[in-house]
């Protein structure tokens, strides 16, 4: 792992209590007495989102404490883990389809879009280290969509296009940092400047629809 980016793991155990926060009041404080008729499908999505956030943090910290081989049998589960995760997320937007309000279907399904582009990215570059972990990031920066989505307005009260106005904000600042960042120590910074190309687009589409 780059040196400038050994810490990242325990950057990444940041989103731990924000995805807490974000989903107490809609699953966490519902366990383990969930009301009758609780879609089970909701349990599916829930668990496998809970083992692609725990990966996404063990691997950065496996790179560190030079455990190449596990980080590598980790990377290859995740070939089935994550096809399984896209695929939890269809019983959400059949739901949203038989309900007609088909504009609801930009978040799960766009946050899905940038998700599979950065995943896929980042195993097409698996060897090459400095891009994989980078887009890798990327994907990571998507969680902060359904995580800080639920966080403004049940704990701020703000209305849906200023907390995705937040979100947005956060999501840039990083990737701007980052990406001056690697500019300043002389290293690829292209994924960054893709993904904020990706999440722009993510942006503006939103605003077209919502604003």
């Amino acid at each position: 792992m780059e040196r400038s980016y050994r810490y990242l793991g325990y950057f990444l155990l940041l989103l731990l209590p924000l995805i807490a926060l974000g989903f107490h009041q809609s699953y966490g404080s519902k366990i383990p007495d969930f009301e009758p008729g609780f879609d089970p499908f909701i349990h599916v999505h829930a668990i496998l989102a809970t083992l692609w956030v725990a990966m996404i943090i063990s691997q950065p910290f496996l790179i560190a404490n030079k455990k190449v081989a596990l980080h590598r049998i980790i990377g290859k589960i995740s070939y089935v883990l994550f096809p399984l995760l896209v695929l939890s997320f269809v019983p959400a937007w059949i739901k949203i389809v038989k309900s007609g309000a088909y504009e609801n279907l930009f978040f799960s399904l766009g946050d899905c879009i940038l998700l599979i582009t950065f995943y896929s990215f980042s195993i097409f570059y698996r060897h090459q280290s400095a891009k994989h972990m980078r887009f890798m990031i990327a994907a990571t920066l998507v969680l902060l969509g359904p995580t800080i989505g639920r966080i403004g307005p049940i704990v701020f009260g703000l209305d849906m296009v200023v907390t995705q106005t937040v979100q947005y904000a956060i999501i840039f600042l990083i990737l701007i940092a980052l990406a001056i960042y690697d500019h300043s120590n002389k290293r690829d910074h292209k994924p960054y400047r893709f993904s904020l190309a990706a999440f722009s687009l993510h942006a503006l589409i939103f605003y077209l629809i919502f604003a």
